[in-house]
């Protein structure tokens, strides 16, 4: 099987819609409209359900219980936290998964470097890379998008970094893979890069246990580095926000799925 499969990504792309919470709300309610003309209440019944399906998709404290399940798997270990740690000095580097810029179709409007919600990947690593001169920095990422421009996510990456002063010569770049599974596998096979040897995996931490199962899978000497945290220990009961709990359903459900989907493919 190659390595560049179609099909898991047409998979992950299914799997952005179908994990859409409104999608299921009108769905349920395309349902109830068609229901109405011959059975009524049964139509009037999945009418009031998706609207409070609607309502209750909302409330945040639900979807935040779902990612900070993903999110508490995979901690950093403690010397993470102390940059003079003699374990920094056993390590290659770090890879960074693509996942944090904008695509490529929003940079040609304005020629800029965009950054997304999923920043700290990009900025954290800044910082390991300025902390720790002896890393090096391999980033991960081509067009993970249905319309492509032609730019691979890795050459703004490039751009970022550069611009903040990490030395090229400390980077490599992976530009042709457009979904975790061929993020591990591509990256795998750059010159200069041996992937029994330590490597920290910065990602985001909902995404950190689908991308490290599927690097451990691939044969890679990972540990987490987990970054962009959407969770706290506890959500307020009192937070409700349609807007960012609908996204942050979206977020979970897809995560959650795409593990599930790895698992049944031999992947992670």
């Amino acid at each position: 099987m190659s390595v560049l499969n179609p099909s898991m990504f047409y998979i992950s792309k299914f799997l952005s819609f179908a994990t859409q919470p409104l999608a299921w709300v009108a769905a349920l309610f395309a349902v109830a409209l068609l229901c109405i003309p011959r059975k009524r209440v049964l139509g009037l019944a999945l009418g009031w359900t998706s609207l409070a399906l609607l309502v209750l998709l909302g409330w945040r404290p639900l979807p935040d219980a779902l990612l900070r399940g993903l999110e508490a798997q995979c901690p950093p270990p403690a010397w993470t936290a102390v940059p003079s740690a003699p374990e920094w000095q056993h390590y290659a580097g770090i890879v960074v998964l693509g996942g944090a810029l904008e695509p490529a179709w929003v940079r040609a409007g304005n020629g800029q470097v965009a950054l997304n919600d999923a920043a700290e990947r990009m900025t954290a690593s800044v910082v390991l890379m300025r902390q720790h001169p002896q890393l090096r920095l391999l980033f991960t990422g081509g067009e993970g998008e249905f319309h492509t421009t032609g730019e691979p996510e890795a050459v703004q990456a490039r751009e970022f970094f550069e611009n903040l002063g990490v030395p090229t010569q400390r980077m490599q770049f992976e530009a042709a893979s457009r979904t975790t599974y061929e993020n591990a596998v591509l990256s795998a096979v750059l010159p200069d890069v041996d992937k029994t040897r330590p490597w920290l995996l910065v990602t985001s931490a909902w995404h950190m246990p689908r991308a490290l199962a599927t690097f451990h899978a691939a044969g890679w000497n990972v540990t987490p580095y987990p970054v962009d945290y959407r969770t706290g220990t506890r959500t307020p009961w009192t937070e409700y926000s349609m807007a960012k709990s609908l996204w942050r359903w979206q977020l979970a459900l897809h995560e959650w799925a795409g593990w599930l989907a790895y698992r049944a493919a031999g992947h992670a």
